[in-house]
């Protein structure tokens, strides 16, 4: 989804598998949760830069989710 981090519901971070390939976590909100989508079958390999975006993601998800409860 598009928008600043007010409005936005989905998030994308990029990582690789554990083959190599470039893939993405997935991170929306829903109904008040914030659901994290590993890539499909695949393990999440994060480089510190990577690690350093989840975690500003994963911020910005957590405040729209609380947005959703009240």
């Amino acid at each position: 989804m598009t928008g600043d981090s007010g409005s936005r519901r989905e998030w994308l971070v990029s990582c690789r598998d554990a083959a190599g390939r470039r893939r993405d976590v997935t991170v929306y909100v829903r109904r008040g949760h914030v659901v994290l989508v590993a890539p499909p079958g695949e393990t999440a390999v994060l480089v510190p830069l990577e690690v350093g975006r989840l975690r500003a993601v994963l911020r910005d998800a957590v405040v729209a989710a609380a947005s959703d409860m009240e």
